[in-house]
């Protein structure tokens, strides 16, 4: 008994014993790995959407098809060559191509079956180029290119790519600001989990840290040692949610890379996003810390 005695006395006293080990089969590590696979989900949408409303803009922002909507296929024939070779004189006229009947037939082909034959019916010709001005020139560029087609052509008119996928590209961009703001919301909802967790605990272990006050423990040692336990469930939750999420994007990437649209293609990942997307569990977790560090000392100098 003595020797107990004696051993018992010779250990340091440690405030934590008097608290109940961290477990990982609380709410809150789930509720936390939710909020994780949904911000990474938001973000990497917001992020893959910027990137594809930029690369719209870029690439319809000085992109003109003149079409040739002529029946007589000789004529089209004459009008084409005709086309090319005003564009080819024409100052700030670049990349200039004639877009393949095959191509045409590609297009058409799920509308009017796989065995269209462009010669069977009167498709307008298409070329394709890129008109290098200001952005306070273009509209009076392309008006005087169009009005120099119909010259040629009465057939003949000049689309601008920006006039119908401009819009398209603004959306998709105001879409992926808005995915960020749903990742600011779900960062609200992970300090406000981890602020009544923390209050939870302050709560249901009120007369343990009485007892541990009363044995010299400081408010710093008790707020770390609580600290300690809620970082390993936020640490937990937020590894979980990361892997889920980052599952679901690859298997989306993936059905995402299968399909031939420039325009969905366009809305794909920039290399730079897997840097920042390890970052936001980290940041989780330090959402977590801050929360449920100033959680407690109020709770604590309230308590006083």
């Amino acid at each position: 008994m003595a020797g107990n005695a004696k051993d018992t006395a010779a250990k340091p006293y440690a405030p934590g014993s008097l608290l109940p080990q961290g477990r990982l089969t609380g709410p809150m590590p789930w509720v936390i790995a939710i909020m994780m696979f949904l911000t990474v989900l938001a973000t990497a949408a917001g992020l893959a959407l910027n990137h594809g409303a930029r690369s719209l803009s870029a690439n319809v922002s000085d992109r003109v098809t003149i079409q040739i909507a002529e029946a007589d296929g000789a004529v089209r024939s004459r009008a084409v060559s005709r086309i090319v070779a005003l564009l080819g004189e024409t100052e700030g006229i670049a990349n200039i191509a004639i877009v393949p009947e095959a191509e045409l037939s590609r297009q058409l082909a799920p509308w009017l079956g796989s065995d269209l034959k462009i010669g069977d019916i009167p498709v307008p010709a298409l070329i394709d180029a890129d008109l290098v001005a200001p952005a306070g020139e273009r509209e009076a560029r392309i008006a005087a290119l169009d009005k120099a087609v119909k010259a040629v052509s009465a057939q003949a008119r000049v689309e601008p790519h920006a006039s119908y996928l401009g819009p398209l590209a603004r959306l998709v961009g105001a879409v992926g600001w808005l995915s960020f703001g749903v990742v600011a919301l779900m960062v609200a909802a992970t300090g406000a989990v981890v602020v009544l967790a923390a209050r939870g605990a302050h709560a249901t272990h009120r007369g343990t840290i009485d007892i541990i006050h009363m044995l010299g423990a400081t408010d710093t040692q008790i707020v770390r040692l609580f600290q300690q336990r809620m970082m390993l469930d936020a640490l937990f939750g937020a590894a979980v949610g990361f892997a889920w999420a980052v599952a679901v994007i690859l298997l989306v990437g993936r059905s995402v890379a299968a399909v031939t649209s420039d325009l969905v293609q366009s809305a794909t990942l920039p290399g730079f996003a897997w840097v920042v997307l390890p970052l936001l569990p980290l940041a989780g977790v330090g959402v977590a810390w801050l929360s449920a560090r100033v959680t407690l000392n109020r709770a604590l100098e309230r308590s006083l």
